[in-house]
């Protein structure tokens, strides 16, 4: 029989084109006879093992059929064949098995509200009628077919075409099939193309610039960290210290010939160091799995996956449950703004805008070269609110930090050209809409973990609850007050008392969210320079002023985050090709600010004033704002008034516990300079970054307590007479009233300068 002479059905299965192939392969019962039918390319004999009967090859085809009573025949049946080098190979036949996905994931899935798609979709190890394979299974409704390929069928898409459900989901359990081998889906879109696409759902790809899905077999790995999910649900984190070590793996450190560290070596190397800084939380720039190594993580393919090039997923848990067990949290980097134009990525993925917007105007990001998700499509955010949960559940992650909210929230952004909603505004309606969808799912779902936005612009209500219409993040970048003190950093002293409010400005709406103060990897690179060489003046100059940046951050309300590198002022500008300037920490002022941002984590930490009350106003109070001659700001820092009991049980509110901060912003030593206190007594320098273990002159205000006067000044009672040191900031405490306090005090002195002396 020639090839133009075979039925339509069997030359659509060899020119794989066929949509329902279980409609012919397999079983099938004519009148008393049954018919079974293979497709095998590769095979030169196949015969049915339960019966011992060969198949016959339909003449110029890989199609083999036999026919006969088969009453013998069993349900799931197994073909044995020999390939054209005589290897023999035996399976049980995939079109022998009824469909394997449950109706009601089907029913939520295409409802848009499965939230954990990920157990439905990708490839995952299954058994079936006590046999065991891999059930694969992907989302493309307007393929015209769908095949599983990979390095178990020579990557030939007609030898596992799959089935298609209703809702556009295509299956197939392929028997026998162990984990750890190679697939992609091969489709056939309706023109006619044949487009070759990573699973959306794999968990785990081969090392760049590879790009198949590996089958991951199910997780042996045991956690260890019940303790600290538990006490993450319940701790109150708005209330406690936040320092967030901003992290780029790749450069972070490598191994003695240049190679990536594994996830584990990462692990042990990493959490020793965060920890004797102080940090509460390590931040992972994105490691969800990218091809480009230039593009930091943020052109994401594998939003399921970590990335290979640092070792497995179990790798990965390990470096989780390690930092838990340190009591280190850990926050990933998460992008659902965008995604890359990679072939064999989600653009375009079965031949129709599926995962983007047709309209460009509404569908890329010009400015990066990346696709938009459809946020108005069901399927979509069950993919994205999935693959949050996803890093949540499966990794123990404790938050993620969402990047680029301002490009979702607005139609407009970096672009000429754009679509208005339906009343006509710039709002991305849709985007919003799955914004507050994803908080909501998120904290319902999972206790305790917190979602923070990279938004830049005056959005309202970014933390506040959906049900009071915010978008019910927890936490937000503050980039403006990011942009306002580095600008003021860079001025020349001289000229800084024409900038205060550059500094004062971020007070004005400083409690209108919940805050967290960022110096990322974002301020480092694109030719912004190191934050050390941001600052202006001398060599002395510029350790004093970053000295004094970290002062003042670490005493701003809000959070707090640093990206890796400006803990001991890296020189160079980050470059993520290479690893950081180590070496630098030979030299003594380098070691000095390692040293300060140690103490200064150690004090943020121990004194409540500086994060209890974090985003309420009751927190923070001006001192003085005015001196902008001098460049001279002070404040304080404050807790909520503690309930104690007087000596015959009536109950008593105390004064607040409190902080006094001075920060000198220029080169010149303010001697006598007078500071209106809230209390009288004595104050004692619990910090100063112009300590000479710091790397700074030594210039204080003694060991000895401060002692106030009934000197009347800035709105307060009392005042003291302090030595301000030149650009740098220092934390005055007031001295204990008791043997109680006095003990109290002494642990928290550790955190000073001269205790790091």
């Amino acid at each position: 029989m020639s090839h133009n002479q075979l039925p339509a059905t069997l030359q659509q299965l060899t020119e794989a084109t066929h949509a329902d192939p279980f409609a012919v392969l397999g079983r099938h019962y004519e009148g008393e006879e049954v018919r079974v039918r293979a497709i095998l390319p590769q095979a030169e004999t196949v015969t049915i093992a339960e019966l011992q009967q060969e198949m016959t090859r339909v003449s110029g085809t890989d199609i083999f059929e036999w026919r006969g009573a088969g009453e013998d025949l069993p349900q799931h049946y197994r073909l044995i064949w020999r390939d054209q080098d005589h290897r023999e190979h035996i399976a049980h036949d995939p079109y022998s098995f009824p469909p394997q996905l449950p109706d009601f994931d089907m029913h939520l899935f295409g409802e848009g509200r499965h939230w954990h798609a990920y157990r439905l979709l990708g490839a995952r190890v299954h058994e079936t009628s006590g046999i065991a394979g891999v059930l694969f299974a992907v989302w493309a409704p307007n393929a015209a077919r769908v095949s599983v390929v990979g390095e178990f069928n020579a990557w030939d898409g007609r030898c596992h075409p799959m089935r298609v459900y209703g809702n556009g989901i295509w299956e197939l359990f392929i028997p026998d099939l162990p984990p750890g081998l190679l697939y992609k889906f091969e489709i056939r879109a309706r023109d006619g193309s044949i487009l070759l696409k990573a699973d959306p759902y794999g968990r785990r790809f081969e090392v760049r610039p590879s790009t198949a899905t590996l089958v991951e077999p199910p997780s042996t790995y045991r956690w260890r960290d019940e303790s600290w999910r538990l006490a993450r649900a319940s701790r109150d984190w708005q209330r406690s210290p936040m320092a967030i070590y901003e992290v780029h793996p790749g450069s972070w450190q490598r191994g003695p010939e240049g190679e990536m560290l594994n996830y584990r070596e990462l692990a042990e190397r990493l959490v020793d160091y965060i920890k004797d800084l102080g940090f509460t939380h390590i931040e992972l720039m994105p490691i969800t799995e990218h091809p480009f190594d230039l593009s930091w993580g943020y052109q994401t393919t594998g939003y399921y996956a970590p990335t290979s090039r640092f070792g497995s997923p179990d790798d990965f848990r390990y470096l989780v449950d390690h930092c838990h067990a340190n009591g280190i949290g850990v926050i990933l980097d998460w992008v659902p703004a965008h995604f890359p134009k990679d072939a064999h990525g989600l653009g375009q993925f079965d031949g129709t805008a599926l995962y983007e917007h047709q309209d460009p105007r509404l569908g890329e990001h010009l400015d990066w070269g990346t696709l938009i998700f459809n946020f108005g499509r069901s399927e979509v955010k069950n993919f994205l609110i999935s693959s949050a949960l996803f890093w949540l559940e499966e990794f123990h992650i404790d938050g993620l930090r969402v990047d680029a909210v301002a490009s979702m929230l607005y139609l407009d952004y970096s672009r000429t050209e754009w679509i208005p909603n339906q009343y006509g505004g710039r709002e991305n309606i849709e985007a919003i809409a799955f914004l507050r969808e994803l908080n909501e799912i998120v904290h319902d779902q999972v206790p305790g973990a917190l979602v923070m936005a990279e938004e830049s612009t005056s959005w309202p209500q970014v933390t506040r609850p959906t049900y009071v219409g915010g978008l019910g993040f927890d936490l937000k970048w503050n980039m403006g007050w990011m942009n306002d003190t580095l600008e003021y950093f860079k001025e020349d002293p001289i000229h800084r008392q024409y900038h205060q409010d550059a500094l004062t400005f971020s007070m004005l709406y400083a409690f209108t969210e919940n805050f967290l103060l960022p110096l990322s990897h974002d301020e480092v690179t694109h030719g912004k320079r190191s934050l050390l060489y941001r600052m202006p003046g001398d060599e002395w100059q510029r350790f004093a002023n970053l000295r004094l940046l970290y002062t003042y951050m670490y005493t701003h309300p809000g959070k707090k985050l640093l990206f890796m590198g400006s803990e001991f002022g890296q020189g160079e500008e980050w470059d993520s090709q290479r690893i950081l300037d180590w070496y630098v920490l030979e030299y003594p002022l380098h070691q000095g600010i390692q040293q300060l941002v140690r103490q200064a984590n150690r004090l943020y930490q121990d004194e409540s004033a500086l994060h209890q009350l974090d985003f309420i106003g009751e927190g923070f109070e001006w001192i003085d704002c005015h001196d902008a001659h001098n460049s001279v700001l002070i404040y304080q820092r404050k807790t909520e008034p503690a309930d104690k009991d007087g000596e015959r049980g009536e109950t008593l509110t105390s004064v607040p516990e409190h902080l006094v901060v001075a920060l000198n912003f220029t080169p010149v030593p303010r001697r006598e300079y007078r500071v209106g206190v809230p209390v009288a007594g004595d104050y004692r320098e619990v910090f100063n970054s112009d300590a000479t273990a710091f790397g700074g002159s030594g210039v204080d205000n003694g060991n000895a307590p401060l002692s106030t006067e009934p000197v009347p000044w800035m709105n307060h009672a009392q005042s003291l007479l302090l030595t301000l040191p030149p650009l740098a900031g220092i934390v005055l405490k007031p001295a204990p009233t008791n043997a109680k306090d006095t003990a109290a005090q002494d642990g928290a002195s550790e955190t000073t300068a001269k205790a790091a002396d």
